[in-house]
């Protein structure tokens, strides 16, 4: 392994059959995430208009997923993964096409809502950690960057830019035609995943089938693996950390963007969109970047670079101004994740790689909510303070990766 190496332009990414499998099955769930982010509120507000039971959609799906992440991660090391990301898919759409009929049929309830969301959640949780966990069986590891920049790029574009104008523009029309489509697209993405490799579990990871330990110590296993191991254990602590920066700003940049930028709802839809161009650009040059100069430098680099943006971000007034510095943050946070995802995906034993995935994710979720929480108790003093102490706590990312990340980590 080496920091760096002279630059060579790369080979070609010749993805195989398997890959555009799994590309397109994302594709379709992300597609599926991005009609959801906008329909589930919309159908919330259409039952209830108390904002702490619309709102609390959201705290449902995050508390939800924090306590399925690890017991999850024992079931994809312990099974089939491609089983678990097609009977995962197939059960989501079939969780939400039911939802459809009961609004169709005038039966919907705020309840039912709920307990359909919160099935999302836990399901959501199982098809990303088996797909994450999969990648590595489909793709060598030299590809393994550009392989999640294409499954990256896929997500902004369903995620920021298509799914969510189509799931508001079809609940215009009808209350259960969005939901209809996220179950439909669920049910593709589960049948295109059939297409993935078998993982042959007494072959391929020793384990037996029949002797299995309590779910408990084999998730623990997974994080006893995580804090043993310097690189993967130090990109987990710093993924906590970045998530607690992440929501640092987002978790007020709505009032931000109404009181400093004055911008309308328009306007701040309009910034957010041009953000994501910013990820798309990261999601295509993360792999020659990489290559160039290593993943230690990337990852420091685009850290500081997430820093820089926060703080500039905090100080100006200027809509078209903070779009661009938005752009460069989102950048910035899509070079980490593929970086990180990627150096996992190559260092983690696959006997283990759900359960770390699992435990990591558990940090991260943590996270989000401790940033969200600072955010709100920040704003009260100063609106731009939690974006300028968000750029604070990436420069101590930045710190805590030149520190804990090995200067020899080009390859596993």
């Amino acid at each position: 392994m080496s920091l760096g190496r002279p630059f060579r332009a790369p080979r070609p990414f010749r993805a195989p059959r398997p890959f555009r499998a799994l590309w397109t099955a994302s594709a379709a769930s992300n597609l599926a995430d991005g009609i959801a982010f906008v329909a589930m509120p919309l159908l919330a507000a259409s039952l209830t208009d108390d904002p702490r039971l619309v709102a609390g959609l959201a705290t449902t799906y995050a508390l939800v997923r924090l306590l399925v992440a690890l017991p999850i991660g024992v079931w994809v090391d312990r099974v089939d993964r491609r089983t678990m990301l097609v009977v995962a898919n197939l059960i989501r759409g079939a969780v939400v096409v039911g939802l459809a009929v009961s609004i169709t049929r005038e039966a919907g309830s705020l309840p039912l809502l709920y307990a359909a969301f919160a099935a999302i959640g836990t399901l959501e949780s199982a098809a990303d950690n088996a797909s994450v966990s999969l990648l590595p069986a489909i793709v060598p590891d030299r590809q393994l960057d550009r392989a999640n920049g294409r499954i990256s790029a896929a997500q902004l574009v369903a995620d920021e830019f298509a799914g969510p104008p189509l799931g508001g523009l079809l609940f215009a029309v009808a209350a259960a035609a969005p939901v209809y489509l996220m179950g439909g697209l669920w049910a593709v993405a589960g049948i295109v995943a059939l297409a993935l490799p078998i993982r042959r579990l007494g072959a391929t990871t020793g384990t037996e089938l029949t002797a299995r330990e309590p779910l408990v110590r084999e998730a623990l296993q997974g994080a006893r693996w995580l804090a043993g191991n310097r690189t993967v254990g130090g990109l987990a602590l710093i993924g906590a950390l970045a998530s607690v920066g992440y929501m640092l700003p987002f978790s007020i940049l709505v009032l931000f963007a109404d009181e400093r930028l004055d911008l309308d709802a328009f306007g701040y839809g309009v910034i957010l969109a041009v953000s994501a161009l910013g990820g798309l650009v990261g999601s295509f040059t993360t792999a020659r970047v990489r290559r160039w100069i290593g993943y230690r430098r990337t990852i420091v680099a685009s850290l500081l670079t997430g820093a820089t943006s926060l703080v500039a971000l905090s100080v100006t007034t200027n809509g078209a101004v903070a779009a661009a510095l938005l752009a460069v943050y989102i950048l910035h946070a899509v070079v980490w994740g593929i970086c990180a995802t990627s150096l996992r995906q190559r260092l983690v034993p696959d006997e283990l790689r759900g359960r770390v995935n699992a435990a990591s994710r558990v940090l991260s979720l943590l996270g989000l909510a401790l940033g969200s929480a600072l955010g709100g108790l920040l704003a009260v003093v100063s609106l731009p303070l939690p974006i300028a102490v968000g750029g604070v706590v990436f420069v101590a990312c930045a710190v805590l990766a030149a520190t804990l990340l090995p200067k020899a980590n080009d390859s596993a």
